[in-house]
């Protein structure tokens, strides 16, 4: 299964097929026309360069540096759990601990506003939702929800299931049971 990192490195390899430009060139080309601005920079690529708007788009944020492919994954973390969020910090770090622990094939893959956990696929991720929550999603199947175990609704269609932590306290033997269960399933 194909994610989106996949599908922007795909991207990026057809980009110099499409243009007779490497990535490099065009970023090169964009910090040349002095724009600075996300849409005059799109503009500017379709107008003066025919590029396609999926092609200029990926163009535009990898020259500003505004995709999350752009950034560390520290970063990217670390800008979640700023500001009001910073209280909630320790929650990821006790779930991320947990996820780890079941094996080296565990993937961590931040992205900008939650961490994605896969294996062969996603299986979950870990979200601040407000100030004072982090959502756990799941890919639980067609397991039935029940107690803290919610469906996922309209909270992220990527995931079918989700538990609402507030503390510590709540990564608890039952949640790393779920997460457990995901990971063995993906």
């Amino acid at each position: 299964m194909a994610t989106p990192d996949d599908a922007t490195q795909t991207m990026i390899a057809n980009l110099e097929a499409k243009t007779g430009r490497a990535l490099a060139d065009w970023i090169v080309i964009v910090k040349r026309s002095g724009l600075a601005k996300h849409g005059e920079v799109v503009k500017m690529l379709k107008s003066e360069h025919g590029i396609g708007h999926g092609y200029a788009n990926l163009v535009a944020h990898r020259a500003a540096a505004s995709d999350a492919g752009s950034a560390d994954d520290d970063d990217l973390v670390a800008a979640q759990y700023a500001g009001a969020k910073a209280a909630l910090r320790p929650v990821h770090d006790a779930l991320i601990e947990a996820v780890k622990s079941f094996g080296s094939d565990v993937g961590i893959a931040p992205k900008k506003t939650y961490v994605s956990l896969r294996r062969s696929r996603q299986f979950g991720l870990v979200q601040p939702s407000t100030k004072t929550r982090v959502d756990v999603g799941l890919n639980l199947g067609d397991r039935a929800p029940a107690g803290r175990l919610e469906a996922s609704g309209s909270f992220n269609a990527m995931v079918s299931h989700r538990v609402r932590v507030e503390s510590v306290s709540e990564v608890d033997a039952e949640l790393i049971g779920w997460l457990r269960e995901a990971w063995e399933q993906a």
